[in-house]
């Protein structure tokens, strides 16, 4: 954006100053009373030429002041170079805004980037805290897919363990039907029970670490219950995902990786980089600067851990995918065991992409009864089915204010896109807090209020002609100034929160977006305007209109026409 100024701006220092490689970048000043463009290249180069800031500035300002597309120029405080442009100016930049509506030209030379999120654990239903992982997961796979990026997006399933023996030897005391008639309910019932009665009955336990021994050793019976007991369980989170708009490639399941751990305990062996532990445990040591107590990889006793599960899909992702980048959307609480895992895949010196923990924080909730009750699970699709009614009952409440053809599909769009946004809206390393009638406004940072400002804008749109260009304008009010600013951030935002994998950086840009839509909107004619100022004000509605639609959708969110 804005390259042309930039590399006249570098020539000016450059002959002036005896420099070489400036880089001068243009940002937007926080007070749009600033101008429209400002650089603190001045105060950058202050000392390296050991001049005052102020008058290295003042010969930028003096080099740029004839230029054609530059209304005015100013040195301010410290040293910095501000910039008013001319409205031809500032409207040609808008290309750039339309351009980042597109998803980029594929990176077919570069290697994927995978994404795993949401991790379920089968025969249990997806609670609320499954969300964070699951939709900040999804918006940052679909973030690297628009700019360009191969994606490979991975679910991995808690489907192996000792509760698969638990399950079984429960349906043979306690089930009434078959398993494959069975719902999540049916089974996380008989899960609960088996549990309930182990602490009266511990031998319950031995029975179901043996039930899972034959299930691990192939036993027909028993593997014909674990496949269905994984099917019914998919089959139902399938259907949450397709609500929350959630479409993950690859779901691996922790028993996939079975065959594949014991080559890798070798491999440790071999290059020294597993040892024997207390117990005979096969352990790995990290360097006394990590802080870093030692990891189990391998049992006394013999069993595999997570870890060691773990090392597994590492290695299978790196040689089916040869990926420059493997992103964990996990909880924060898993932070260590990560830095071990880690820094054990450095150790056997595999082929080393770059691996990330995207941290991600817990939540809380505004609404003390919302609060998972003891040995309760607060269910993700019982919690969706409540942002639907609370929407429903929204769009009643508003009256003829709000405008659809489907009541129950818009209430649907605000409820799902309430809870998305409401946990995308906030920094995905801090705890974040479950709040209903936040989620649900019309006037804060929402879902709601996105949605509906997109809604508005494309009823300005149907009601008059298309867009124009908007030439011959001899000035912008201050209004319309403000919003092209706003505008010209799309395609910065969407490369921070890329960078960062921090969706909330570009819902904070769509929100901020939405207020000087709003602002605009309710000062300014759009369609009452004459010419040539009507033509930019349709550009500039269907440009907002636009970003917010993609904005959103890459967000997880779905936006309505009307509203």
């Amino acid at each position: 954006m804005f390259s042309p100024l930039s590399q006249e701006a570098a020539t000016i220092l450059q002959d002036a100053f005896d420099l070489k490689d400036v880089s001068v970048v243009w940002q937007r000043p926080q007070d749009p009373a600033h101008g429209d463009l400002a650089t603190p290249i001045a105060l950058q180069k202050a000392k390296e030429l050991g001049k005052n800031p102020r008058d290295i500035a003042q010969v930028l300002a003096d080099g740029l002041g004839d230029h054609n597309d530059i209304a005015s120029v100013e040195v301010a405080g410290a040293g910095y170079v501000n910039l008013r442009l001319t409205p031809a100016a500032l409207t040609a930049e808008l290309a750039s805004a339309r351009a980042a509506c597109s998803p980029e030209e594929k990176r077919t030379e570069e290697n994927p980037v995978i994404v795993e999120y949401s991790q379920p654990n089968i025969a249990k239903p997806l609670g609320i805290h499954h969300i964070i992982s699951t939709v900040l997961g999804q918006a940052i796979a679909n973030i690297y897919r628009h700019m360009g990026y191969l994606v490979e997006t991975v679910n991995h399933i808690g489907d192996w363990g000792t509760q698969f023996g638990k399950l079984y030897v429960g349906f043979q005391k306690w089930g009434t039907k078959d398993v494959s008639d069975c719902s999540v309910d049916d089974l996380l019932d008989i899960y609960v029970r088996f549990h309930e009665e182990a602490e009266k009955d511990p031998t319950l336990d031995d029975d179901a670490r043996a039930a899972f021994a034959k299930i691990e050793q192939g036993d027909p019976e028993l593997k014909t219950f674990w496949e269905e007991t994984v099917r019914i369980s998919m089959e139902e989170i399938e259907k949450t995902y397709k609500r929350l708009n959630v479409f993950i490639e690859h779901e691996h399941g922790e028993s996939m990786y079975e065959d594949m751990m014991m080559p890798i305990l070798d491999e440790g062996k071999q290059k020294g980089v597993f040892k024997e532990g207390k117990g005979g445990a096969l352990i790995a040591e990290f360097p006394e600067e990590t802080h870093m107590p030692p990891a189990i990889v391998l049992k006394a006793d013999g069993a595999t851990i997570y870890h060691t599960r773990d090392l597994a899909t590492i290695q299978y992702r790196i040689e089916r995918w040869h990926p420059q980048a493997i992103l964990h959307v996990v909880d924060v609480s898993q932070e260590l065991y990560f830095k071990q895992l880690f820094a054990m895949g450095q150790q056997l010196e595999w082929e080393s992409p770059h691996w990330e923990h995207v941290i991600i924080g817990r939540m809380s909730f505004a609404d003390r009864s919302m609060s998972t009750r003891k040995g309760n699970i607060l269910r993700l699709e019982h919690v969706l089915d409540e942002a639907f009614d609370r929407a429903k009952e929204a769009i009643k409440s508003h009256g003829d204010s709000i405008q659809t053809d489907d009541v129950d599909d818009l209430a649907e769009m605000m409820g799902v896109g309430s809870l998305s946004y409401g946990v995308l809206s906030q920094n995905r390393k801090m705890n974040m807090i479950f709040d209903w009638d936040k989620f649900l406004s019309f006037d804060g940072n929402s879902a709601p209020y996105l949605q509906y400002t997109h809604a508005r804008a494309r009823s300005v749109l149907r009601k008059g002609p298309g867009p124009g260009s908007g030439q011959g304008l001899e000035s912008l009010e201050e209004k319309e100034r403000v919003l092209v600013g706003t505008l010209l951030q799309f395609a910065t935002s969407l490369e921070e929160a890329r960078a960062q994998h921090m969706p909330h950086i570009l819902a904070n840009y769509l929100y901020q977006l939405c207020q000087d839509f709003n602002t605009f909107y309710n000062d300014t004619p759009i369609l009452k305007a004459e010419q040539p100022e009507r033509s930019l004000r349709l550009q500039l509605t269907e440009l907002t209109a636009d970003v917010l639609k993609v904005g959103a959708e890459l967000l997880t969110l779905r936006v309505p026409d009307r509203m």
